[in-house]
Formats: structure tokens, C-alpha cells, sequence
């Protein structure tokens, strides 16, 4: 029989996640965030649950096919836009829009020929300092665009690098408004935690004197709309009505009677204070869980046996983990554990605390489940 792991996709999840955004951002149209293969769902597993986005973003060509050839025929978004001149006849072809951050690709659609303009989005570094124009040379970028042929229209944004945390947007959204002032096109600004946190309190947020709206044209949800928390451990995914659409679910392949005083795994990181049985899970870090979580003591790792929370013991190893199941006395080989996400009976853990244990992010453990664990959508 196969081995005893699976991960599972929940599309309704998915949907329920995107109606939470436009809850939040109900003037706005939203990108559905589609890079790194779906934040590790699988971008055909993830579609059904997407389709009533207004738009597919994403980071490159191949995933850009793959949308379309799901019969997607809605606006899709190149991230990161070309990274080369000939990306362009791919835009062309299959019709997509995309960022330019850099003048050389100012300089490639000049010298592209093409008989359909392109929709482009023009990126502003407002303070994140990884992609975009610096705020004092973003105008003459835009007059560029503007007076070339080969595009139809151009969108303005930027990406905000503290939505999630306590210095907040206000600085970079004085930056983007004063460099925008009067500029046409619509606006893309918010992220996950930006429509979370800001989008549905305030119509717009001060900004150095001037008003800015959040959710503007284009909101571009990413980690809620796979049900994380943006702001975790402050808001978690129950706070903000949000559900889990990835569950890594393996079973008990073996138990074992600890005596007090012995210990358990590589290292011998575990001693049993008292007489235990452990449960014995066919999952390790070879399957995308985290070897780095504590594995003893109050903090030790979460883990659901069935429905009932419990706890790691011993180190996590390359294909199994050990787990304390004297909370959960009726369990035995073939009893379902749930490392993150729902169980079958309904109980949650969220992906957002056995992040937190490794010192990461959800997004992070969900782009990094390993190709051997079987995963289907459900």
C-alpha cells in the first residue's frame, strides 16, 4: 500500500477565503495570487476555487500557460514582468499584462512589435527597495510608457512592506500619493495584510496630510486566500473568518511504551518524566515539515491525533516524527494525525502555529511540501 501521507486541497476553502477579501474590499477588483504553483496548492488544484476573481497574478510564463489553458480568459498579471525582450510575443500571444519595474523594459517594449497594445503596471519602489522606479524618477518612466504605441494602458502600484506589523503603511503610502498626484490609471496596493488590516476600517488612510485609498483599484490577496493569517500570532485565521485550504494529514505507523527517564529520537532531545506511549507518524522533514520546531518541553510542537490536540516528542527525523498520545488514549496504528490544517473531523491547526514553531511563515511551509506527498483536491 502506498505510504500512509496525503495532503489535501479544499477549492471551497479557497472560495470562501477570496469572498472574505471582497468583504473587506468591496469597491475593489482582486488579483487572485497565483505564484509559486499556487503557494504550493498546485495551480489546476487550486482554479476551481479561484474562478470568481476578476484576475489571475503570477510570476511567470509556464504559470501563465497553465491558467490559460485551464480556459482562464480573464486578465492575468506577470508579477516581476519579462525578465527578457522576447517575453513579450508571449504576452502578445496569450494576452497577458505585466509589471515594469526597470527601464530596460521600458526600453524592450519600444522596440516590440505588436498589433494588440499591452496593459502594463508600472511599479514604484515607495520603500520596499526590492523591485520598482524610485519615487523621483517614477513620472518620467510614466511619460515613457505613456507615449509608446505598444501600450494600451497603464496601472499604477507599489508593494507595502510593514501591512503586517506595527510601523503600518502610512509612510509609503505618502510616498506613493505624492508621486502619483494626478497621474491617471487605476492603483494596485494592497496585500493580504493590507485588505485585512486597513481595507475595511478605512475608506482611505492620512498619509503626511493627504488621503490615500487602500484597497483602490486592484487588491492582490495572496497567504489569506490559502488561509493563513497575515499578522499571526496578533490576529489568527479564526479572527479574521478564514479557512485552512491545505491539510498535510499522515497516519500512526507504529507505537511505543516509554519508560520515565528514557528518551526519544535523534539526540536524545526527549526524556519521558513519566511511563508514556508514543505514537510513531509517517511524516518527517523529507516530506516538507520542519525539522527545526522544539520538540520538548512546554513550547513542544502541536500535533492532532484524531481530533485531540497533543504534542511532538523527539526531534523531527527525515520520515517520521514521534508524538506524546497520552492525551489521545484511544489511538493506535492507522489513527489519522493532522500536522496542520483540518482534521477529518473539523478540528483546525493552523498552518500559522507550526510556522511560528519553526521561526517561519505559513507561506513558506506550504510552498515547501515536498513532491512525495500525494496531494488531491477534495
Amino acid at each position: 500500500m502506498p505510504r500512509p501521507i496525503e495532503a489535501l486541497i479544499y477549492p471551497e476553502a479557497l472560495a470562501h477565503n477570496l469572498r472574505r477579501t471582497r468583504a473587506h474590499a468591496p469597491d475593489a477588483r482582486v488579483w487572485a495570487v497565483v505564484k509559486a504553483n499556487a503557494y504550493g496548492h498546485g495551480i489546476e488544484r487550486a482554479y476551481a476555487g479561484l474562478q470568481a476573481a476578476d484576475g489571475f497574478a503570477l510570476l511567470d510564463l509556464d504559470e501563465a500557460q497553465r491558467v490559460r489553458a485551464l480556459g482562464w480568459r480573464g486578465p492575468i498579471l506577470l508579477l516581476e514582468g519579462c525578465f527578457e525582450a522576447r517575453d513579450l510575443e508571449a504576452c502578445s500571444r496569450l494576452n497577458l499584462w505585466h509589471t515594469v519595474h526597470r527601464e530596460a523594459q521600458i526600453d524592450w517594449l519600444a522596440a516590440h512589435k505588436t498589433q494588440t497594445p499591452h496593459h502594463v503596471f508600472l511599479k514604484m519602489n515607495s520603500g520596499m527597495n526590492r523591485l520598482g522606479f524610485r519615487p523621483g524618477h517614477f513620472q518620467h518612466a510614466w511619460q515613457r510608457l505613456s507615449g509608446l504605441t505598444q501600450v494600451e494602458s497603464i496601472a499604477l502600484m507599489t508593494h507595502l512592506s510593514d501591512a503586517d506589523g506595527t510601523r503600518g503603511i502610512a509612510h509609503q503610502l505618502a510616498v506613493f500619493e505624492e508621486a502619483t498626484r494626478g497621474m491617471p490609471g487605476e492603483r494596485s496596493l494592497a496585500n493580504s495584510a493590507a485588505t485585512l488590516r486597513f481595507a475595511p476600517n478605512f475608506e482611505t488612510v492620512r498619509a503626511t496630510g493627504h488621503e490615500v485609498g487602500v484597497a483602490a483599484d486592484w487588491v492582490r490577496p495572496g497567504i489569506m486566500v490559502y488561509g493563513s493569517s497575515p499578522d499571526f500570532p496578533e490576529k489568527t485565521i479564526a479572527d479574521w473568518g478564514l479557512r485552512p485550504a491545505m491539510s498535510l494529514r499522515a497516519e500512526i505507523i507504529a507505537t511505543q511504551e516509554v519508560k520515565a527517564g528514557e528518551q526519544v529520537g535523534y539526540g536524545s532531545r526527549f526524556t519521558a518524566d513519566h511511563d508514556m506511549r508514543i505514537g510513531v507518524i509517517a511524516c518527517g522533514y523529507a516530506d516538507g515539515y520542519p525539522r527545526v520546531v522544539p520538540c520538548s518541553g512546554d513550547d513542544s510542537t502541536p500535533v492532532l491525533i484524531n481530533e485531540t490536540r497533543t504534542r511532538l516528542v523527539g526531534r523531527v527525523s527525515m520520515d517520521m516524527i514521534t508524538v506524546d498520545l497520552t492525551p489521545a488514549p484511544e489511538a493506535q496504528v492507522g489513527s489519522v494525525a493532522t500536522l496542520w490544517g483540518t482534521s477529518p473531523g473539523g478540528a483546525v491547526l493552523a498552518i500559522d502555529e507550526i510556522a511560528a514553531a519553526a521561526g517561519t511563515v505559513g507561506y513558506e511551509l506550504m510552498c515547501a511540501l515536498a513532491a512525495r506527498v500525494p496531494t488531491r483536491a477534495v
